[in-house]
């Protein structure tokens, strides 16, 4: 059975504690909300030396720069 959690007279939720460890969630981390639909994705903000190397291998072609605005 998935991991539950209810929303409190405050709107918080506290995130099971087996999904916390799985994903090695800890205390004062930060999230991003998306909504999806009717629900919603919950994900860690990245560090920003986890982002390194994430374009690596883009194409550079059809590249706007600031010069081809109005």
């Amino acid at each position: 059975m998935p991991a539950t959690a209810t929303l409190s007279s405050k709107f918080q939720i506290s995130i099971p504690k087996a999904v916390r460890e799985q994903q090695h969630w800890e205390a004062g981390q930060e999230f991003v909300f998306m909504p999806k639909g009717k629900g919603v994705l919950v994900m860690p903000v990245p560090e920003r030396d986890q982002l390194a190397g994430i374009a690596k291998g883009a194409s550079t072609e059809g590249y706007r720069d600031r010069s081809d605005r109005y």
